[in-house]
Order: structure tokens, then C-alpha cells, then sequence
């Protein structure tokens, strides 16, 4: 079961830059949350903020009570237990075999014997459609088996939390659709709370239970998907349409004389809401399950059925 992340009054500035101010928000315990943002609004500052990394100017991010903002080293160590974490590019290293980057999480930080490792790690590149390419090397495979790599070194440790950065970057529509799907996969199995930073207008309609758009130095909404697919919010029409009206302009925000200049011209409504993905596995999403979740020794099993499937369909990928 995932566990909630309740962010308050968070700051972040760099010298005299502020990237955002008083950022307020709560990410559900076990859903798929998508932030959103034009280049350069600090998404990825968020999450990094998230899990210590960055530490804020002011404000508080609880975790199971513990404020990870101001906590002590030790208690942070403790708190980035229950999370996950992929990266843009996957982070692999480079000299190391798929099979030993998923392994190095439990050799760094469990006391596991080999065997252990060996069936832990084989069953997240099962998870992530990866068997069979435990002994390649990073630079021999594409930039999707990297991130699919990626993602099961970052399960190997059994998060309670998902942190993912741009995992559409670098992948074509097709692969960026396989992944989406995987994360929906995995959601409906290990119930963990997904936060995904994408510029991708498409994950963000149909992969999230919660969409936030970051904009001009603050967080200008967060909430249930079909409310910002609906919303009237004139950055939030822009972005989801990917148009030049609006108030987001090349570099940052747009002038008084910009947007002087589009008064006026209509802004073109936003698409239908579409369908959310669902699990290809059979299992239902988060809130249509039996009460305790998904359990073989209570009598209540999960319907049959495998992630890697469609993922290993597209291994070149």
C-alpha cells in the first residue's frame, strides 16, 4: 500500500531565483499523480525536493509523520526506504551488466544472500519484460529497455513510493504508450503512490488519477484528472492543447504587450476527456478492489494475467 505525501507552503529558490513559492498539495496514497510544466518551471527541482535530494527555502513535506524538509540525516535515510526512483535516462552504469544494476539496491542496502538477490531481481525484470536481457550491458541495448531497467532497479526494494522523471524523454509515441501502460500495470499490483514529472499531453490524459500543472513560479492547480482536462484556466487550456495563445510564451511567461495583443482571439477548446488506461492484467484500478487488497491467503486472488506481456512485445524498446 502506498503511503500519502502532504506537501505545505514549499519553497525553492537558487541565489535570488525563485523557481517556486508556497507550493501546497497532497499526492493520495496509492494513485498515479502526473505533474505538468513548460521547460524550466522546476519540476524535476519538485521532485528531488521530494525525496531530499534539494533541500526547500521553507515549507514542510510530511511523509508517515515525519517531516522530510527538516528531519535529521538518520530519519531521512529511514523515510527514502520507501521510495523508488527513475530517472530521465535511466541511470544506469554503464560498466555493469542489467542483471547487476537492478541487483546493486539489495547488495548496497539489505543483507540478502545471492539467491535471495538473484529471485528478487528476476522477478522485477520479469515484472518490466526484461528476461532474457539480464546480461547485456546499458550502451547495448535502447533507450526504452534502459528505462525499463531503470524502473525495475527502482521496484527491487519494495517502494511504497514512485518517483518518476520524464520517463517519456528520448522514446517514440509507441514505446512512450507501452510504458504508460506498465505504469498503470504496476499500479493495479503493488498499490504504491506513482508521481510522474512528463511534458507528454498524452500520458497526462489518460495514465493519472491526479494531474498538477507547475507555471509561473507556483503550483497553478492540482486535483482529479477530468478536472484539469476540463478546467478553464487559460495556461491549462494551453498546455493540454499545446498552443501559442495563452499566457505561456517561449521562455517563460508572456509580457502585458503579448498578451494585449491576443485579445481577442479565442482560445480553441479543449479535447473530449478520454478513457484512463487500464490495467491490461486483468486487476482493476485503485478503489475497485476488495477491502484489504489483492490477498491468496484470505481466498481473494488476483485475476490472471502478466505485465511483461505488451512489454515484451515491444523489447526493442
Amino acid at each position: 500500500m502506498g503511503v500519502e505525501i502532504a506537501v505545505e507552503n514549499l519553497s525553492k529558490s537558487f541565489g535570488k531565483q525563485l523557481i517556486w513559492g508556497n507550493v501546497t498539495l497532497t499526492i493520495p496514497a496509492g494513485e498515479i499523480s502526473v505533474m505538468l510544466g513548460p521547460s524550466g518551471t522546476g519540476k524535476s527541482v519538485f521532485l528531488k525536493s521530494l525525496i531530499g535530494l534539494i533541500k526547500p527555502d521553507q515549507g514542510s513535506i510530511l511523509i508517515e509523520g515525519t517531516d522530510i524538509a527538516t528531519c535529521s540525516e538518520k530519519d531521512l535515510y529511514e523515510i527514502r526506504k520507501l521510495f523508488g526512483v527513475l530517472f530521465q535516462d535511466g541511470a544506469m552504469f554503464g560498466s555493469m551488466t542489467l542483471y547487476d544494476n537492478v541487483a546493486f539496491p539489495l547488495r548496497e542496502h539489505t543483507r540478502k544472500s545471492e539467491s535471495e538477490v538473484r529471485d528478487i531481481v528476476m522477478e522485477k525484470m520479469d515484472l518490466v519484460g526484461l528476461l532474457g536481457a539480464e546480461d547485456k550491458l546499458p550502451g547495448e541495448i535502447s533507450g526504452g529497455m534502459r528505462k525499463r531497467a531503470g524502473l525495475a532497479r527502482a521496484l527491487v526494494l519494495d517502494p511504497e513510493i514512485l518517483l518518476i522523471d520524464e520517463p517519456d524523454s528520448g522514446l517514440d509515441p509507441v514505446r512512450t504508450s507501452f510504458i504508460n501502460q506498465l505504469f498503470v500495470d504496476l499500479n493495479a499490483q503493488i498499490d504504491a503512490t506513482f508521481l510522474i514529472v512528463t511534458h507528454d499531453i498524452n500520458t497526462a490524459r489518460t495514465v493519472p488519477d491526479n494531474i498538477g500543472l507547475l507555471y509561473h513560479r507556483h503550483l497553478a492547480m492540482f486535483g482529479p484528472r477530468e478536472m484539469l482536462l476540463s478546467s478553464e484556466e487559460p495556461v491549462v487550456r494551453q498546455f493540454l492543447n499545446a498552443q501559442t495563445i495563452g499566457p505561456i510564451g517561449m521562455s517563460e511567461e508572456k509580457d502585458a504587450d503579448e498578451l494585449e495583443a491576443e485579445r481577442g482571439r479565442e482560445m480553441p477548446p479543449l479535447p473530449p476527456i478520454p478513457l484512463q488506461l487500464e490495467p491490461s492484467n486483468g486487476l482493476p484500478r485503485r478503489g475497485q478492489r476488495p477491502a484489504g487488497g489483492w490477498c491468496r491467503d484470505n481466498g481473494v486472488v488476483p485475476p490472471s494475467g502478466s505485465f511483461a506481456t505488451n512489454m515484451s512485445m515491444a523489447t526493442g524498446g
